[in-house]
């Protein structure tokens, strides 16, 4: 089965009845296509197990007891969907191989659209959004899945939104994110709509995370990603750029150390980086500023300064531009 193509898009229980009343403990389903990847199941579960009041069930789509991972183990004591019935709140699909193959079993999504229309809310992680597509579920949504096979979800599935930049996204009901990781983001995200956020954020630092990213943050960085560039010239470029945010990075700059014309270099880094020259240095200057606020307690005008800005009030209006929140806001939400 490639993809299913349902008459009319599905919708959760939430978004048919309104929101589902909770009773005692809120059952959250995990499950994906075997094998899936193991962070995407274990990242989500070890978050709920350290929150009150959830009951998680690890699913299987398989006939045996078992969920088969992409590291050749299993995850023993699983549920088969074929005994998961009644509400849910929290239906939780995982990526990995299983999810990538592009071929769809119809009886697993012909569950998942079931168990969306009786849960509270649905979320995928990782790739676990083309299994929601493959169900009829991300159709006039905004989503997000691995900024690798973005474009391959909107392809697929092209009645989809889908937005290659933040680390999880919220449509209505359904929930999605982006690669592995960003599973443990959205988690934390569900836990601090249900308990709030000082419940969030005690589970994140037991689990030593440093923050609890909010979903508007861009999950590709591209200052970790400067030694990807495939020109060394440029490469080198932007390690000087990096270590010389203070300076007036002009085009006219850029391009003479190049030495190249400033259209050439506009070119080259277009091509390199999918972002024109002005666009990659407020890049480069607000994860600089990320940095310096996750990092050490220097005032947000002290911090402009350091980073190239001209002012508080311009590394507030780029932060906004570049990642959706000021830089006040981001150190409201990460600064202990």
């Amino acid at each position: 089965m490639k993809r299913s193509t349902p008459s009319q898009t599905r919708k959760t229980q939430s978004e048919t009845e309104g929101s589902l009343p909770t009773i005692g403990e809120r059952k959250v389903v995990i499950v994906g296509p075997q094998p899936v990847q193991v962070l995407d199941v274990t990242g989500p579960l070890e978050v709920f197990s350290h929150a009150e009041g959830y009951d998680v069930i690890i699913g299987t789509p398989g006939p045996e007891r078992t969920l088969q991972t992409h590291r050749r183990f299993a995850l023993t004591d699983a549920v088969p969907i074929s005994e998961i019935n009644g509400l849910i709140d929290t239906l939780v699909i995982a990526g990995g191989p299983g999810a990538e193959a592009g071929t769809y079993d119809p009886s697993f999504v012909a569950w998942i659209g079931d168990a969306a229309a009786r849960s509270r809310r649905i979320a995928s992680i990782c790739t676990g959004a083309f299994m929601l597509g493959a169900a009829g579920l991300l159709d006039g949504k905004q989503v997000v899945t691995h900024w690798r096979f973005c474009d391959r979800l909107a392809a697929e599935f092209p009645h989809a939104i889908v937005k290659p930049e933040p680390i999880f996204m919220k449509d209505g009901a359904v929930y999605t994110s982006a690669g592995i990781t960003a599973g443990i983001d959205l988690a934390l995200a569900l836990v601090e709509e249900d308990h709030g956020r000082k419940v969030a954020l005690n589970i994140a630092r037991f689990l030593v995370m440093f923050l609890v990213r909010p979903g508007g943050q861009a999950q590709f960085s591209h200052m970790l990603s400067h030694q990807a560039v495939l020109s060394e010239p440029l490469r080198e470029l932007q390690v000087w750029m990096l270590e010389n945010l203070r300076e007036d990075l002009t085009v006219e700059k850029l391009a003479d150390r190049l030495a190249v014309s400033p259209r050439h270099f506009t070119r080259v880094c277009l091509r390199e980086t999918k972002m024109n020259p002005g666009q990659f240095v407020d890049r480069l200057r607000v994860e600089a500023a990320q940095q310096m606020i996750d990092s050490s307690n220097r005032g947000l005008k002290e911090i402009a300064d350091a980073c190239g800005f001209r002012n508080a009030d311009t590394m507030r209006r780029t932060f906004l531009r570049v990642i959706g929140i000021t830089a006040g806001e981001y150190m409201d939400r990460f600064r202990r």
